[in-house]
This record gives structure tokens, sequence and C-alpha cells, in this order.
């Protein structure tokens, strides 16, 4: 069998959220899914996708290591992180459905099979910041959430520092809080946590926004509260910066939402720089890159739980690694895009309890609607492909 053609698809059923799928076909009728979601970018990775699938065109899908290694290594001049890594994300989740599905088994049973019967997930409440949301109607939507099942909740209570008016609207700089913002985010945190009780897991998020001052400041203030985590509290970029505010706070940290391929966390191990660890499966690198990232964190043992904020190819195809992980913590998960993501794949997965269930359908276990993902197809390059709010 061989691959033929590589096909992508952006569609948005639910507004502000315009995903990317990437559909891998093969001479043999076998069709893969993947994606490679980048709300503000589905326009570069879609045509980074056409770009690249010249590499693959001919290849034997079965060949999945060698299909990852002659993506990525093509690329190194330039940096095979990022784009490069967010394309053969999706293609090597595609590889993996396609597997499955000449196999006839579930993904995670290609890996050595589960070593749990249902994947736990924690999910969003509304970030009062910035979805108009208010105290009162979220602390409502956390109570629902909990009744529901869920285990853990997270948000990012940090109201924005950076400019609203003027040449520079918009503009991401690094943020440093003023006093007050810090307070007000606070007070946020204890009002969810005496709505969720002293024993829920209530996880904050920084979004990799602070510098390091400002996030010692954060830190400190919540320790108070017992968050369960602090999540990403300052850019990326610099090891030394996370050491800093690992070294001045007690708050379990977690990163890796913007860490690319395993590379990008052998420090994070080497170091001791977080107990928690969240790559993305349609950025990282993959299926097969997100276990290997995963396998790493068991040697040290940091726990690993997967972002997800895209489509449900992201949630489906971290939740079949998720199945194989002794050191998993949770997946993450917007419970509340769950009725959106029915209208584009099929069949829908099985969630309830607070958890995502197996079945036995082979590969991913789902496939593209297509007549769903025509009724609210965007051109790439609609402006619209290219948004989102935060």
């Amino acid at each position: 069998m061989k691959i033929t053609d590589i096909r992508t698809y952006v569609t948005m059923p639910r507004p502000g959220r315009p995903w990317l799928f990437v559909e891998v076909h093969t001479d043999g009728g076998v069709t893969g899914l993947g994606e490679c979601t980048l709300y503000h970018g589905n326009h570069i990775v879609s045509e980074s996708v056409h770009a690249i699938k010249q590499l693959i065109m001919g290849l034997d899908p079965a060949h999945i290591e060698e299909i990852w290694q002659r993506i990525f290594r093509r690329y190194l001049r330039i940096g095979a992180r990022g784009i490069i890594s967010a394309v053969a994300s999706a293609i090597d989740i595609a590889l993996w459905d396609i597997k499955g599905k000449v196999l006839g088994v579930p993904i995670y049973q290609l890996m050595g099979g589960p070593v749990r019967d249902h994947v736990p997930l924690y999910t969003h409440v509304p970030n009062i910041w910035y979805e108009n949301a208010t105290i009162q109607g979220v602390v409502e939507f956390a109570k629902k959430t909990k009744a529901d099942g869920y285990e853990a909740i997270k948000t990012d209570p940090f109201k924005w520092a950076r400019q609203k008016k003027g040449p520079f609207q918009g503009a991401s700089f690094v943020e440093q809080l003023t006093p007050k913002i810090i307070e007000e985010a606070v007070e946020w945190i204890s009002v969810l946590r005496e709505a969720l009780g002293s024993d829920y897991e209530l996880l904050v998020e920084a979004h990799a926004r602070f510098d390091v001052p400002t996030a010692i400041r954060i830190a400190r203030a919540l320790e108070p509260l017992n968050p369960f985590w602090f999540e990403e509290p300052v850019p990326p970029e610099s090891y030394d910066a996370l050491r800093q505010v690992r070294e001045k706070t007690s708050l379990p940290i977690s990163v890796g939402e913007s860490l690319l391929t395993r590379y990008d966390f052998v420090p994070i191990f080497e170091e001791r720089l977080a107990e928690y660890i969240m790559p993305d499966v349609c950025w990282a690198g993959g299926i097969s890159e997100l276990r290997r990232i995963g396998a790493m964190a068991e040697s040290y043992y940091v726990r690993f739980s997967p972002h997800d904020a895209l489509g449900p190819v992201n949630i489906m195809a971290s939740f079949h690694v998720c199945m194989t992980m002794p050191n998993l913590y949770r997946q993450e998960c917007f419970h509340n895009y769950f009725d959106d993501f029915g209208k584009v794949i099929t069949p829908m997965f099985d969630f309830h309890d607070g958890a995502i269930w197996p079945s036995d359908q082979p590969g991913l276990g789902m496939e593209l609607n297509h007549e769903g993902v025509a009724k609210y197809a965007l051109d790439p390059k609609d402006p619209r492909a290219n948004y989102f709010p935060v």
C-alpha cells in the first residue's frame, strides 16, 4: 500500500474555533485522519502540509517512524519545531489511524495495550477576563461541572495587562501584572475554591504570559489556596526563567503545551523543572512523539497530562496514548466543545462521569463527517480561519 494524496480541511462548527484536519489517502482505499489546528495560523499550516506532502508521496503508510524522521530531519536547518512539527503531528496521527484500520484494532492496542479501562479528564470553566463571563455565572458552571463527574477544573484568572488602545493594541508582550490585577486573580481563585471545596483539584493557568517577578508574586499569593498546579508561569524560551520561579514557590508546576518534540522536554526532566508535563499531540510530533515524551516522563516519575484545546482528533489521538501510560494524571478537555465535535466527526466517542471510555473501533475510532465539515467549511485564508480570541 502507498500514500497517494494528503488533503486538508478547515471547518468551524464552533464560533471562534476553526479546526484544521488532515486526511492521508492510500491506494488501498484506507484513509487516515489527523489534525494540526493552529487557530491563528491555520493557513500557514495548511500550505505547509501541501508543500511537505511531496516528501512522502508513494511511501508505505506502515513506515510511520521513517516518515516522521523524514519530515523532521529534512527541515532541521530552519527549525523542525513549530509549523513543521505540527504538520508531522497530523500526518503521524493519520498513519497510526491507517495502521489500526488495516489491522482491525484501536491504536492503543498497537502500543502494548491498555493499562486502564478509561481516561479521566480535567476540564475548564470560562475565563472571566476574556469570555464575558461573570463570577457568579462561572461558579454555577463550575458546580454543575463537578456534579457531572469532573474531578478537576482549570482556569486562567489573570486580567490582561497588555495595552487595549493605541498602536500596540493586542500585542502579546511578556506581561508584568499590577498588584491590583494579582489581587483580583487571587480573589477569583478564592471564590472557586470555596465553591468547589478544599479537596477539589483546581488548576491555575497562566498561558506563559508573565515575567519572572510577576510569576513569583502570583505563585506566592496563590499558595494558601492550594491550587493543584501552576501552569506555564513564564514563556517557554528560557529554562532559567522557569527555574527561578520553580525555586521560589511550593506550588507544583506544569509545562509543555509550548514545548515541541522530546528534545524540548529533556531539560525539564534533567533539571526537575516541573512535576507535570502537558505536550500537545497535534503540535509536539503526533502519537509517536507523545508516546516517547510520556515514557521519558515516567522514568523521572513526572506525571503526564496531554494538552487539549483543539478539535476532536486532538483529544482522541491523545486518548489512545493515555490508555497506555502508567504515569497519566488526567487528559485535558473542553467538555463544552463535545456537542460541536459531533457535528464534524462520526461516531462520537463515549464520554461520561468525567472520563472517556474506549471502544473496539479500529484506528482512532472516528471519521470525518464530510457533510458536516462542508457545512462549516472555511477557506484557509479566510480571516475567520485564523482567528483565536485569546
